[in-house]
């Protein structure tokens, strides 16, 4: 037999014999983690599994106190509060979620796997083709917090206090101790046993607006919140009042403001006597927007058509504020204005120079060809007068 026969005949025997050589039985390297949750929240189980083939993942529910009787999840169940998002690839990843949990949504939420080819088969035992992994949720009632309705600073002088008040009225058990949350941040010095707490801003500002929570913790169970906004009109506090650039390059305006909850931000620019809204039609306009932050980016500056006045504004429920900037756009040859300038200075002084020797008096100049002749002073003329009054006295 030809050697490359042989190679080849090698090579096909390989690549058949190697699903077989590299097969791998399905195990977790993420197994889902139990919790207890309150009413009305969200709970997500993470699931991660390896196996050659990949392993498939299926989801299996159980009430509490019968794991006996396990029913299999499909995403969009419990009238679309489940989400089931599986990918497959090296691993198999799945990530189970419920929303707007209820206490019915407690019990025994199973992982299985496999890559076993006979995994479905309904004569197999689901027990040695499938492997598990369990979490237990518990979801318990909410406690009930009564709390300040939402804020509206108006800005009006005087300014007056606000006080933000919550009061733990029913729980599940006693709790350990309340604090003050602003914008996802615990404020300091707020921290209190009492059932009843508050939260005073002596001077509100627009940036004393934001999503203030009151939170309750417990011992043996997750902490309880609630909510209370304090709104304000925007108030934009950072801005370029002027920018100066050259034609070609590139110019950034930019605003940000305080004021919750968060604007939608507008650039215009003033053509005329009004202001048009900017689009992008020219492909030179950027406009990025993250929260309290606006940018508009101006890219190869037209020293024709982009000088002009620039407005960003902040619009929200509550009302709008605006600010503007100057945009100037200099000529390329702006830094040759000194040079020239001196230049020409120089150049009038030499003509004004030239023009007055021209003009000056002809009796005032001294031709070349004509001799020197000694000038007679007035002491000469003053001798010989002397000497005549002398004879005339003898």
């Amino acid at each position: 037999m030809h050697p490359n026969a042989v190679m080849l005949a090698l090579v096909l025997l390989g690549n058949l014999m190697l699903p077989l050589i590299s097969a791998q039985n399905a195990g977790f390297v993420k197994s889902p983690m139990s919790e207890t949750k309150l009413t009305g929240d969200t709970f997500e189980l993470y699931c991660d599994v390896v196996g050659n083939p990949t392993p498939e993942i299926q989801w299996w529910y159980a009430e509490i106190n019968r794991a006996d009787s396990f029913k299999q999840l499909w995403d969009g169940a419990r009238k679309r509060r489940v989400s089931i998002n599986t990918a497959y690839g090296a691993n198999g990843v799945s990530v189970l979620g419920i929303t707007r949990l209820t206490l019915e949504d407690s019990g025994t939420y199973e992982c299985r796997a496999s890559n076993d080819p006979k995994r479905n088969d309904l004569r197999q035992n689901p027990a040695t083709t499938w492997i598990r992994a369990q979490a237990t949720i518990s979801v318990l009632q909410k406690p009930k917090i009564n709390a300040t309705d939402q804020i509206v600073l108006t800005g009006e002088s005087p300014v007056k206090p606000v006080t933000l008040q919550c009061n733990l009225t029913t729980a599940h058990t006693p709790h350990r101790e309340s604090f003050w949350v602003k914008n996802g941040l615990e404020i300091t010095n707020t921290r209190t046993e009492l059932k009843h707490t508050s939260h005073r801003i002596v001077k509100p500002r627009a940036d004393d607006s934001g999503e203030y929570m009151c939170v309750y913790t417990f011992d043996m169970a997750p902490n309880a919140n609630a909510t209370i906004e304090v709104k304000a009109k925007p108030a934009i506090h950072g801005h370029k009042r002027s920018e100066n650039k050259n034609e070609g390059e590139n110019a950034m305006l930019y605003c940000k403001s305080v004021g919750y909850p968060h604007p939608t931000w507008t650039w215009r620019k003033m053509d005329g006597t009004s202001y048009t809204d900017i689009d992008n039609s020219t492909g030179r306009f950027f406009i990025t927007i993250r929260d309290n932050y606006t940018e508009l980016n101006i890219l190869k500056l037209d020293i024709l058509t982009d000088p002009a006045v620039y407005q960003c504004n902040a619009t929200s429920v509550i009302g709008n504020t605006a600010e503007t900037t100057i945009l100037r756009v200099r000529s390329n040859l702006a830094p040759l204005w000194p040079f020239l300038g001196v230049l020409a200075e120089i150049i009038i002084l030499v003509v004004i120079i030239v023009v007055y020797e021209r003009r000056k008096n002809p009796d005032d100049i001294i031709e070349d060809d004509e001799p020197a002749v000694p000038m007679k002073t007035n002491s000469t003329n003053n001798h010989k007068d002397k000497n005549i009054r002398q004879r005339n006295a003898k």
